[in-house]
């Protein structure tokens, strides 16, 4: 069974992240939800995006650190939106990797924003909806496809929904597509059950 470390969005901690996180052990699997925002949960992406500024340089690094103290160096790392960000910057950067799961968002692998060529084999799925204002139309769909084209689709996955939100696999949120979250759990534990 693979361990996994899900990282949340800029909205925080919220039950449709632990919702999502039950989701995935319901596979068998562990997954640890760090809060890297010690309780906030912001009314709306851009107060998350706002508390995020406001906490000054380093600490979230800081406290993403701190949350993986203690666990092994085989970890698979997902994360939603802001926390797919840090998940594939540890994907791609701690040692051991075993997998990445990257829902809404991914950082183009090549460029100003990359964190370096992605590890050898380890495989990676991006989740994200095709009218989506921030994954669809800011590039990270566009990043997405890069990645898994230069991976090859024996370690690369994206997995388009028809739809235009953002956030869409917090259930405790607004922007919850019941369909396409039922979709990304089964496909995240079949990347899981592989690894």
């Amino acid at each position: 069974m693979a361990e996994v470390v899900l990282f949340h969005h800029v909205q925080g901690l919220t039950d449709g992240v632990l919702a999502l996180a039950d989701g995935l052990r319901s596979g068998g699997h562990t997954v640890h939800t760090p809060d890297l925002f010690d309780g906030e949960r912001p009314a709306t992406i851009e107060d998350g995006v706002a508390h995020v500024r406001g906490l000054g340089d380093g600490v979230i690094d800081e406290r993403v650190r701190a949350a993986l103290e203690g666990l092994p160096e085989e970890l698979v790392y997902a994360g939603i939106s802001f926390g797919a960000g840090t998940a594939q910057r540890l994907a791609q950067t701690r040692p051991g990797a075993q997998g990445a799961l990257l829902y809404e968002s991914c950082i183009p692998i090549t460029g100003d924003w990359a964190f370096g060529p992605w590890p050898d084999g380890v495989p990676v799925q991006v989740h994200g909806m095709d009218q989506d204002p921030f994954f669809a139309l800011e590039g990270d769909i566009d990043a997405a496809r890069q990645l898994v084209e230069t991976v090859g689709p024996e370690v690369g996955e994206l997995f388009v929904y028809r739809g235009d939100q953002h956030l869409f696999v917090d259930s405790s949120l607004p922007s919850y597509d019941a369909d396409a979250a039922a979709l990304v759990v089964e496909r995240s534990r079949e990347l899981l059950d592989r690894v």
